[in-house]
């Protein structure tokens, strides 16, 4: 019953967020358990580094991530709006958490991360935002990762790549593989990793 009262409240207040700004949240529901299981299954654990978190609004990647087996000072979350980076701080002891712009991932963790990025798992509604800033902050996320990083993203958009990695030159640079889709999310979503062309690892 708890864990219903919490869903729900956690639902409520993303609805809010979407009502007051849709294009920062772009949806009106937190992932499901099974759409942050899948998205946690594909973090390499044997890959050292940070673990950075994109968008994670309520947190619902983050426990599957902790639930995994990653160490919390291990994860560093990148949220926007002030109220879940409270919430996640409350949630989460441990954790790292930085508010900030997750398109401009670079300067935002400037001088909050130690060493070279793992890995980054983005719940950013990227489909919402220009074609540039798509490609752009990959750019970033591999700036950071270095060329075996790996980028995990979840899309509704169960038919088309959500980072468009055969525009503006990238035809090559990128590969990216989506997963089956993860039905017994509402509604049905699909997760992409994206890696360098040319990794050592598979997607």
């Amino acid at each position: 019953m708890q864990n219903a009262k919490a869903s729900l409240a956690d639902s409520a207040r993303f609805i809010k967020q979407w009502i007051e700004n849709p294009r920062l949240i772009g949806a009106v529901q937190p992932s499901g358990p099974a759409l942050a299981k899948t998205m946690a299954s594909f973090v390499d654990l044997s890959r050292e580094g940070p673990i950075v978190e994109l968008g994670p609004g309520t947190g619902p990647v983050t426990k599957a991530l902790l639930a995994r087996g990653i160490p919390a000072e291990r994860l560093v979350l990148v949220e926007y709006e002030s109220r879940f980076c409270h919430m996640l701080a409350e949630r989460y002891p441990g954790v790292k958490i930085v508010q900030g712009d997750a398109y401009g991932l670079k300067k935002t963790l400037t001088d909050k991360i130690d060493g070279q990025v793992a890995t980054v798992v983005s719940s950013l509604p990227l489909l919402v935002r220009p074609e540039r800033d798509r490609v752009e902050l990959l750019h970033q996320a591999f700036e950071l990762m270095g060329d075996d990083g790996l980028f995990i993203q979840f899309t509704y958009g169960l038919a088309i790549s959500p980072m468009p990695i055969h525009a503006h030159g990238l035809k090559g640079a990128y590969i990216g593989k989506g997963s089956a889709p993860v039905l017994l999310n509402i509604p049905p979503a699909r997760v992409w990793r994206y890696r360098k062309a040319g990794h050592a690892g598979k997607p």
